[in-house]
């Protein structure tokens, strides 16, 4: 378990991110179907550092969008590569997001 008392050497933690439309299920780190009645499930602490584009992963992945609420749109921030077993297709109909509040 990594230890999230100090900042790390490269890179940052976030933590605060709600899933909507799909949830991250942490024991396998991809994306899954949401869960009945649970709308916008907790992300775990995410360690996000820059790659350069060259060396980034580009299967099984979907460009997830951050918005800062509900409403889409105007409240775009940026987007996060998630590993999914799924096609990118899949989500994207399901419309799902990540949200920095609920």
């Amino acid at each position: 378990r990594e230890d999230f008392s100090s900042p790390p050497r490269e890179g940052a933690y976030v933590h605060g991110l709600f899933m909507e439309g799909a949830r991250w299920d942490t024991q396998t780190g991809l994306i899954q179907e949401a869960r009945l009645k649970d709308l916008a499930p907790a992300m775990p602490i995410i360690f996000i550092r820059a790659i350069p584009v060259d060396k980034q992963e580009t299967k099984n992945i979907y460009e997830c969008p951050v918005y800062k609420t509900h409403q889409r749109g105007p409240t775009f921030v940026w987007t996060f590569n998630l590993k999914t077993k799924e096609r990118p297709a899949k989500w994207i109909i399901a419309g799902v997001a990540l949200l920095l509040q609920v």
